[in-house]
């Protein structure tokens, strides 16, 4: 490992990557997607479900650099460490998701590359284009690429958001509100609730991604960082993810509130009404704006889930067949890439224009699994495998135990709702 008598300042550009690349991941789909939906259909009635689904979810994945810097493993080896069924629930969620997951991202991110470049071709085949190339990029740079190109992605993207926030705020062309907000009290509602929140600002097993990240990033950079380090990057994702989030709530209250148009529409129809929309209130000088702000989230979304799952698969393969207590390593990762890719495009095939559909069981999967992902991350912080001076503050403590409270209650909301009036 490097060692460096430098001063933390200096140090912690070698920190910095794997909460952008978390934050990457997570500004898509419920991003652009969900957070433009709530406030299209519901203006700004939804920002508290947004702050609230962070807030709660906060512990549980900052848990995930926490534990990986304190014991220099991945939270993987941490659930196989607390059993067999860690792991395995773990497996068997990511196995019933990753690929309607990666069908969703790709699909609305295909259709924005349509719009960018004009070229008019089917959403599978841009689909496979654009997999195609995130493939290429994964198997040619590895990590080292998924990092300098989310760097720049996360700048741009954080640029054009925020000039399309503050056109929003100065035009004068915005859809009128309808006298009477409309309630979210209603199983329909609370489905989008509960969809909404699934995904907002990421899902909660992201944090074993997040933390396959960070050892990847001390591989590429030989410098092993202090947690303090490690756990300013992973804010500066989240914090930052969560903020753009209501950037995009704001864009489509700000734009679309009131408009009365259905969003429940193909991945391809969606974006196109969209961004018609957007041009067709700011004017189509804010054509470039909207499609650039929006391309960048998909794509960098789409590629840090084109290696995420990958790269867990053939982690958890490697993991359960090595003998020692290290894993073998990604002898797996180039297979697993292209099979699941694969595997996606199949989903997304028989999917059709089954979009809004495939977003919110994809959504709604996830937050139902978050209370379980919740409790094992709480379960591993506190495991007694930590340090006094890494174990979590009180306060982290008492929101952990109030995020798990609000995960639960939610999930049980929902199902009660669903059982009751479907």
């Amino acid at each position: 490992m490097k060692k460096t008598n430098s001063s933390p300042i200096s140090t912690l550009k070698y920190a910095l990557g794997p909460g952008l690349i978390l934050a990457a991941a997570a500004i898509g789909v419920s991003h652009l997607v969900q957070s433009t939906r709530a406030g299209a259909e519901y203006g700004f009635l939804l920002v508290w479900a947004i702050l609230l689904a962070s807030l709660s979810k906060y512990p549980f994945l900052e848990f995930g650099p926490r534990y990986t810097i304190a014991t220099g493993e991945s939270v993987l080896h941490g659930y196989k460490r607390l059993g067999k069924w860690a792991l395995w629930t773990f497996t068997t969620f990511t196995l019933l998701t990753m690929n309607v997951v990666q069908a969703a991202v790709t699909i609305v991110t295909a259709s924005l590359a349509a719009k960018l470049t004009g070229i008019a071709l089917t959403p599978f085949i841009w689909s496979t284009i654009i997999l195609l190339i995130c493939i290429s990029i994964l198997m040619v740079g590895k990590y080292s690429a998924l990092d300098k190109i989310i760097k720049l992605i996360i700048v741009i993207l954080s640029v054009s958001t925020t000039i399309a926030v503050i056109v929003a705020f100065g035009s004068s062309g915005a859809a009128i509100p309808p006298p009477v907000a409309p309630s979210i009290w209603t199983v329909g509602g609370v489905s989008f609730l509960i969809a909404l929140m699934g995904w907002m600002p990421i899902l909660i097993d992201a944090s074993a991604w997040h933390s396959l990240w960070i050892l990847e990033r001390i591989k590429q950079t030989g410098y092993s960082p202090k947690l303090k380090e490690s756990l300013i990057d992973f804010n500066v994702g989240y914090i930052g993810a969560s903020v753009l989030a209501i950037a995009f709530l704001a864009l489509g209250a700000l734009v679309l509130y009131g408009s009365g148009e259905n969003f429940a529409i193909s991945g391809t129809q969606f974006t196109s009404k969209l961004i018609s929309l957007y041009t067709s209130t700011l004017g189509n000088w804010a054509y470039w704006i909207i499609v650039v702000a929006a391309f960048t989230a998909m794509f960098s979304t789409t590629l840090t889930v084109t290696d995420a799952y990958p790269r867990t698969i053939s982690y958890i393969l490697n993991l359960n067949a090595a003998e020692s207590e290290e894993p073998l390593g990604y002898k797996s990762y180039n297979s697993m890439l292209i099979i699941i890719s694969a595997l996606s495009l199949v989903v997304l095939y028989l999917a059709g224009s089954r979009f809004i559909f495939m977003v919110d069981l994809a959504t709604t999967i996830s937050f139902l699994s978050a209370p379980v992902f919740a409790f094992i991350n709480y379960k591993l912080i506190f495991s007694g495998r930590f340090k006094q001076h890494n174990t979590p503050p009180n306060w982290l403590k008492w929101l952990s135990w109030f995020g798990l409270a609000f995960i639960t209650s939610f999930a049980v909301l929902f199902l009660y709702w669903k059982l009751s009036f479907s």
